[in-house]
């Protein structure tokens, strides 16, 4: 695995990962600084680990396919 591969400006996966891991920030900060609910809660923290793991795939995907 080369993990200069991970770095592709070219290629609109690695746009879609940098906008993923800024809405994952602010999930994540939204889940720190606000007073929700527990359904709210739950349902910011379901969208973090969904956001998480799909990043997480489009990375592996972007490392393993050849460049565009």
């Amino acid at each position: 695995m080369q993990w200069s591969r991970f770095f592709q400006p070219q290629n609109p996966v690695f746009w879609l990962l940098v906008v993923l891991n800024l809405l994952n920030a602010f999930l994540v900060i939204l889940l720190n600084s606000s007073r929700l609910s527990l359904p709210g809660l739950l349902t910011i923290a379901f969208l973090a680990v969904t956001n998480a793991f799909l990043s997480m795939w489009l990375t592996w995907r972007l490392i393993k396919t050849p460049d565009v």
